[in-house]
């Protein structure tokens, strides 16, 4: 994810804070510093930091549960709204989505048990406001149960939503199931915008605008998975285009950026075997730079390489890390690439028959 930047490696998972958390903290103490000066700001950032550390715990049992049936989970984001575990992908089998999903409002239960068996006392007016003015740990257990009953809202692409579409998965089509429970969520969507905007609370709002967002994602995600399975990568491959030598200065790439309609170059040896890829926005940036007699392989990037015969639901989880494909024979001669783009094209081509 754009904006973010990785903090440490733990459990098989890179883990990465984006740049606005540190916006979200600043503000959190700012507003506590008004109010009740320094100790105030202080102990309000420890516990804003003590609440993101058990969401990232909620998003770890995500991807521990998920790396049961094989799943991986490259990296884990800190949001100003939550966490964001991003897997290779979800399960298909309804029954292990729905332990998935429930594992991570499963660690913030068991975080809440642990400290309400060292004691800790959460009455009724800390859980229903767990920011009030009770102590730390109190504030902290209330926090994690609120975020175990708040996640398992039916609202997809949430915990809820994501059980639910397992059930509806489990008795129809997945692409309807999936369709279904998107809608369901951007409908609870609304209610939390609107709750969000009559309560004056900015954090809600965010989190109806990401639910929203997220549910149209995923549900088109999924349609697309649903069309490329059993196409192969020769589908979507653009076998008409003009490649560039690892030693063409920049300024030639300039040239033939203008007379054709690519984005982007493969850079092949004399043998036509892949040197690189040089995008268009690498192209843009190196002559912005005066770089226009660089040779393009001091701009070009690497791209992975895949056998034309290679199934298209490979290339999309490949195409989600990477610009381009370049598509090899068996001598590994490139005989054409794709893009996120070309792909997208015939998805829908696809799902217009």
């Amino acid at each position: 994810m754009s904006w973010s930047f990785p903090i440490g490696r733990f459990l098989g998972s890179e883990l990465r804070v984006h740049a606005t958390f540190f916006l979200l903290l600043a503000w959190i103490a700012a507003g506590a510093w008004s109010s009740g000066g320094a100790a105030a700001a202080l102990a309000n950032t420890l516990f804003v930091l003590a609440l993101f550390a058990c969401v990232v715990a909620h998003e770890y049992g995500h991807a521990l549960m998920a790396r049961r049936y094989g799943i991986k989970t490259p990296d884990i984001t800190l949001l100003p709204i939550g966490g964001m575990a991003r897997m290779e992908r979800m399960p298909e089998k309804p029954m292990q989505e729905v332990a998935v999903a429930l594992a991570g409002p499963a660690v913030n239960v068991v975080i809440w048990a642990v400290l309400t068996g060292l004691g800790v006392t959460t009455d009724a007016q800390v859980l229903a406001d767990p920011m009030s003015g009770a102590d730390f740990l109190g504030q902290l257990a209330a926090v994690n149960l609120f975020l175990a009953v708040f996640n398992l809202i039916p609202a997809f692409p949430m915990d809820g939503g994501r059980v639910l579409r397992a059930l509806l998965a489990a008795r129809m089509d997945r692409v309807k199931a999936t369709r279904l429970a998107a809608n369901i969520g951007q409908v609870a969507a609304f209610l939390f915008a609107f709750w969000g905007i009559t309560s004056g609370n900015l954090v809600l709002v965010l989190i109806a605008v990401f639910i929203f967002m997220a549910a149209q994602a995923e549900a088109n995600e999924v349609e697309s998975r649903s069309v490329a399975h059993g196409l192969k990568l020769r589908d979507a491959v653009i076998t008409s285009f003009e490649s560039l030598a690892p030693s063409d200065p920049m300024h030639v790439a300039g040239q033939v950026l203008i007379r054709t309609t690519q984005h982007e170059f493969p850079v092949l040896d004399q043998e036509g075997r892949l040197a690189g890829f040089l995008t268009r926005g690498a192209l843009f940036q190196a002559m912005a730079e005066g770089h226009n007699t660089h040779p393009v392989a001091e701009e070009m990037v690497d791209v992975p390489q895949m056998p034309l015969g290679a199934p298209l639901e490979e290339a999309l989880d490949v195409l989600a890390q990477a610009p381009a494909i370049a598509a090899v024979d068996k001598p590994g001669v490139v005989v054409g690439y794709t893009t996120r783009e070309n792909v997208g094209e015939l998805i829908v081509l696809r799902s217009r028959r």
